[in-house]
């Protein structure tokens, strides 16, 4: 963090800003104050004439709004037609628009070389024209833009030497996890998939093409890189260098979710609430909230109803956990043994295999452990817990070791 400049007053400005991650970046940023802002549409023009910030960033949807209550507007901003910054300084108000840099970044960050490519940028909004802009300027070779009504299989299917994607939509974006703009499918000489949606880390899209080996970012460097120029218009100062990298890799560290797999039986609740409690996050049980979810134990429901409808039903709890952001959650021991739970749990987490010797687990009150010899479902789950896993680690028979084990294989995590 930049000291020097707790005397300022700054912000986002917007109209529905409940998760929004740009208080957080500024605080890695700088010491100056910055707080979300919401207005309603009627009230914007009082607030941009009233001056009362040094400076804020403005968010969708009002990009557009303040322009006409600005005295001086960028060269990138009128050409963009929208202003993502405004700084007041020497009794005027100044928009800029730091999006162009943004994604500048996010396309350096993916290695793709633009020039001469083919590529599709899905949506007509202010980010689009932005994305368009800079891909322009960087050389494409040829450019589709998709709107809504153009999203549809007659439209794409024109377009199948396609080599660059990009999401400029909200599809996909919390809390509407697990939605995508389109099947890469229909695209199979794609090399690069660039969605500017942060949250979740990795959406349904980003996912995707990680199945299919194509390069793919998430919107969360292109969200801090803005920022980070923002930074630059707010003090008329530089950024250190890589500041970007650095407060991509602390915000992802502050906001993924710690996923425990493994054995029935083998700690993960245990250690689990220790993580928690280490790290002071939110600590989920899978199966205490299918309990609280369904009046029912999981146990109950294997017995009385079979193992698939327990499973479809632990589905459901796995898609409603993988949307937090900075939770430490201990799923159940089979959760890896079907693989609609792999996106869910992969979308916003770090996932860590936690293993023990068999002959230290626990059966009592898990049906499908006492139905089968324990080295019999640990064969036939082994393969799914590593493809599931991120990290593996061996547990000790300390669960407060455990824990500290796993939170140093994590890179330590910030607090």
């Amino acid at each position: 963090m930049i000291t020097g400049y707790s005397n300022m007053k700054c912000g986002v400005l917007g109209e529905h800003l409940g998760h929004s991650f740009s208080p957080m970046i500024h605080g890695l940023l700088a010491d100056y104050s910055y707080r979300i802002i919401e207005k309603a549409p009627e009230e914007v023009e009082n607030f941009v004439r009233s001056c009362e910030y040094d400076a804020y960033n403005v968010t969708i949807p009002y990009k557009k709004t303040v322009m006409p209550f600005l005295d001086v507007i960028s060269p990138e901003a009128q050409k963009l037609g929208a202003v993502n910054t405004v700084v007041n300084k020497d009794g005027k108000r100044y928009g800029y628009n730091t999006d162009y840099f943004g994604f500048s970044h996010m396309i350096d960050l993916s290695g793709i070389d633009i020039t001469g490519k083919k590529a599709m940028v899905f949506g007509t909004g202010g980010a689009a024209v932005t994305v368009c802009a800079v891909l322009r300027d960087r050389g494409v070779g040829e450019l589709v833009s998709i709107s809504i009504d153009d999203n549809n299989i007659e439209t794409l299917s024109k377009h199948p030497d396609t080599e660059v994607i990009v999401n400029c939509t909200p599809v996909g974006m919390y809390p509407k996890n697990g939605e995508s703009p389109v099947d890469l499918a229909l695209f199979p000489k794609a090399l690069g998939v660039l969605d500017i949606v942060y949250n979740p880390s990795k959406t349904a899209l980003v996912l995707d093409a990680e199945r299919r080996g194509i390069i793919a970012v998430s919107g969360l460097s292109m969200l801090v890189a803005q920022a980070v120029k923002g930074f630059e218009f707010f003090t008329g100062h530089p950024a250190e260098d890589g500041a970007c990298e650095r407060i991509t890799k602390a915000i992802e560290a502050q906001t993924k979710n710690v996923v425990l797999i493994g054995m029935p039986g083998c700690g993960k609740s245990t250690v689990g609430k220790l993580i928690a409690a280490k790290l002071n996050r939110p600590f989920y049980d899978a199966d205490e909230e299918f309990a609280k979810t369904y009046n029912v134990s999981a146990a109950d429901i294997i017995t009385e109803k079979g193992e698939e409808a327990f499973r479809l039903m632990e589905h459901e709890i796995a898609k409603t956990l993988g949307k937090m952001s900075g939770a430490v959650i201990a799923c159940g021991g089979g959760v890896v043994t079907r693989d609609y739970n792999y996106d869910p749990l992969h979308q916003n987490s770090t996932i860590v295999f936690l293993e023990r010797e068999l002959s230290n687990l626990s059966t009592k009150g898990r049906p499908l452990s006492q139905a089968n010899s324990l080295q019999t479902l640990y064969d036939a789950r082994i393969g799914a817990y590593c493809r599931f896993a991120d990290i593996r680690v061996a547990s000790t028979e300390v669960p407060e070791n455990t824990a500290t084990l796993i939170i140093e294989k994590l890179g330590g995590l910030d607090k």
